[in-house]
């Protein structure tokens, strides 16, 4: 008897030193995951551009997005040019991609300066919802190549594209944004735009600015988006004006249409943010449309 009852103990002290032993094994691996895993804030903004300007956002994990951006003629081109939609007009097609929703790579063409274009971005910080992390960091780099042709190089027997280094521009920018509430996201951008080649002896190869833009959303589908880029002063004794475009963005499935108006005839960094040559006051403005259709690969 006193040897059933003290196997009967012994069974009983190694049965619970067992349920403690997975007790304990269940904190730590409660706490393991609780220091892995994060809810981060999503949808600061709904796509990778807001008007122009590149938003901090890449593309989800293996997804391809193939974007149209169209501009018009100003609107104080008249009643003859159909107030702009007669053109000239500007238009770019590009495919961006990214592997793992973080780093995103992307390449496109404008019409406009037959320009060709390569960007990197990668999403260095993301905002959580407990707010230890208040705000989201992306960083930007661009590339640009001037593929037009010198149209004075037959006559004077100078090509100013010679070297083919000349072609190419150059444009980087640390984009920080914050979520403050599910409708409404701002960011801002201090950017820097770099040219090779220089129209004048008095400009200067670097430019330098910062850029805002706020996305306020009114319904589950449709938000309000505001942009505005500063130049800083002295870049170049021609006369330029600061970038801003205001529009209306529209979800619809695998679609994103943003309709606006923006005083910028550039598609890319190196021509909107340092040379937009138009502006609001006098009607400068045109009428544009940016197309994104995301398909996952």
């Amino acid at each position: 008897m006193k040897l059933l009852k003290l196997t009967l103990a012994l069974s009983l002290l190694i049965f619970a030193s067992n349920l403690q032993a997975q007790d304990m094994l269940g904190a730590l691996d409660s706490i393991g995951t609780e220091t892995q895993t994060k809810d981060f804030v999503s949808a600061t903004f709904k796509t990778t551009r807001l008007v122009n300007m590149h938003t901090l956002e890449s593309v989800g994990p293996r997804t391809l997005d193939f974007r149209i951006s169209h501009r018009f003629g100003a609107l104080n081109s008249g009643s003859y040019n159909a107030w702009g939609i007669d053109g000239p007009a500007n238009i770019r097609l590009s495919l961006e991609y990214s592997f793992d929703g973080r780093f995103m790579f992307g390449i496109g063409r404008s019409s406009y300066e037959k320009m060709v274009d390569g960007f990197l971005k990668y999403r260095l910080l993301r905002q959580t919802t407990d707010n230890k992390m208040p705000v989201s960091v992306t960083l930007f780099a661009s590339m640009f190549y001037n593929a037009l042709k010198d149209g004075n190089a037959a006559s004077n027997g100078y090509d100013k594209f010679d070297p083919v280094t000349n072609r190419f521009s150059y444009a980087y920018q640390i984009m920080v944004a914050k979520k403050i509430t599910p409708s409404f996201s701002i960011q801002l951008a201090p950017w820097m735009v770099h040219y090779n080649l220089v129209e004048k002896i008095t400009d200067r190869n670097d430019a330098f600015g910062i850029a805002g833009m706020i996305r306020l959303k009114f319904s589950k589908r449709s938000a309000i988006t505001i942009e505005y880029a500063y130049r800083l002063p002295d870049y170049t004794k021609e006369k330029y004006y600061d970038s801003m475009g205001i529009g209306y963005e529209l979800e619809t499935g695998g679609h994103v249409f943003q309709i606006h108006f923006v005083n910028s005839f550039g598609l890319v960094e190196n021509q909107f943010l340092p040379h937009t040559n138009t502006q609001w006051n006098d009607a400068g403005i045109r009428l544009g449309f940016n197309i994104s259709r995301v398909f996952t690969l």
